[in-house]
């Protein structure tokens, strides 16, 4: 297969949803001569902020001198941003030639009676051999869905495993309460293996300290064995101090926005020091301090465009709606909010409206691009609870110029929802930008 051939294999496969399950990967890896296990792991698990730590614990692994792996989804412009060595995207021709590899595996293991992999167990596989091949070390693994059968779960063991937080999502997958969430987020926790968990809520808390209890892992908690303290947020980033595990530091700075990055970042730094007191990694605070301040994230309170203020954020489930809504409050200042809406048919659609829309003067709900977008439309009738002027335009372009009609100078745009929407958002926006630097 050459690469358009194998984007659409991919493409073909997410007719096999999600199928959650171990069992499938297990034997995909076995058969691919299992180079899951030749490599060393920071497993990242969570809600919220897992991308977010994993790119941060990437850039302080990347600033000590590691060739680092990174596996996150979904993407945000083309599919190789899944998989990434220091900051790298795989090439087309690799991804290619992986895929063209592993096809004769699944076709044979489906012959043999196993169900089909999906596509994102295929993904796993790619990224995971791509790895091996390259010597990457570390891996920063960012799971996919919830944890004890995320594909990514076929690791054996992991420097660190990590559960940001346990939040309300994928709930028709993982559990009706935050308890059962967060036992399978906690699958992802290993015999003897070292834990650091953000988890604030005491229930998920209980969870993931019994599973470390039983499984005899080392737990830290940021907040708990590691405290951080808020100096600034601005939109240029944020300032924090840490009382960390094996030092102090003072005036840490990251880059990305809003007060839940300084809590990302001393759980990033936590992982790091984690790993440096278990495993021996080689990061010094130096290497901690200039690789949080390099950091990028792209599509998480990201801004766009100035006059008007335009800003993106994945902010794709409820918990995600109330750090967005803090965050517009803290570091932006504006006349008027509008949002540029678009989520997914199986998310909390009418929580995060009430959590978003009650701030906005206008509300524009527009399609993510991908299947599960459903009844799309529908989201309107939620927002007209709350708001008056509200539009409904399929096409994200369509969207976002139509925002840029009706906005002021003054005014603040966010296009927020599914990262699927988002990522459409930036595409346009990024043209935009060059096209207006092209015509001064």
């Amino acid at each position: 297969m050459n690469y358009e051939e194998s984007l659409e294999f991919l493409r073909q496969l997410t007719k096999f949803g999600f199928n959650l399950g171990l069992d499938r990967i297990r034997e995909l890896m076995r058969r691919a001569g299992s180079p899951h296990r030749q490599l060393r792991y920071i497993h990242i698990g969570g809600t919220n902020g897992k991308g977010s730590v994993a790119a941060m614990v990437t850039s302080i692994c990347q600033e000590a001198g590691y060739r680092v792996g990174l596996f996150t989804s979904p993407h945000l412009r083309a599919y190789n941003e899944r998989m990434r060595i220091n900051g790298v995207a795989i090439p087309d021709e690799r991804l290619a030639a992986l895929l063209t590899e592993l096809k004769p595996i699944l076709e044979a293991m489906v012959a043999e009676g196993f169900e089909h992999p999906t596509e994102f167990e295929v993904s796993t596989a790619v990224a995971l051999k791509y790895f091996a091949e390259e010597g990457a070390d570390p891996v920063v693994l960012e799971v996919g869905l919830g944890g004890a059968i995320d594909s990514t779960n076929v690791i054996e063991s992991a420097l660190v495993s990590v559960i940001t937080n346990v939040g309300m999502d994928h709930m028709q997958y993982l559990g009706q309460t935050i308890a059962e969430i967060a036992g399978v987020k906690a699958g992802i926790i290993k015999e003897g293996g070292v834990v650091v968990t953000a988890a604030r809520r005491p229930e998920a808390l209980a969870v993931i300290s019994r599973t470390c209890q039983e499984r005899g892992a080392t737990l830290y908690r940021v907040g708990r064995d590691v405290t951080w303290q808020e100096l600034r947020l601005s939109l240029e980033g944020g300032e924090l101090d840490l009382r960390g595990l094996l030092g102090n530091y003072e005036r840490l700075h990251t880059p990305l926005l809003g007060r839940h990055q300084l809590e990302n970042a001393a759980t990033a730094v936590t992982v790091i020091e984690a790993a440096v007191r278990h495993h021996g990694l080689g990061v010094t605070p130096d290497h901690i301090r200039r690789g949080l301040a390099r950091t990028s994230w792209p599509g998480r309170l990201e801004v766009m465009h100035r006059e008007p203020m335009v800003v993106i954020d994945g902010a794709h489930n409820f918990d995600g709606a109330v750090t967005l809504r803090h965050a517009l409050a803290e570091i932006f200042s504006y006349r008027r909010l509008i949002l540029v809406l678009g989520m997914l048919a199986d998310k909390e659609r009418e929580r995060v409206v009430a959590e978003l829309a009650p701030g906005a003067s206008a509300v524009i709900v527009t399609r993510p691009s991908n299947p599960r977008a459903g009844d799309w439309q529908a989201l309107a009738g939620f927002v007209r609870r709350y708001v008056a002027r509200v539009e409904i335009i399929a096409a994200i372009p369509a969207a976002l110029q139509r925002a840029l009609e009706i906005a002021g100078p003054s005014d603040l745009i966010c296009a927020t929802g599914s990262l699927y929407m988002v990522a459409g958002a930036r595409e346009w926006l990024e043209k935009l930008k060059k096209e207006e630097f092209a015509g001064r």
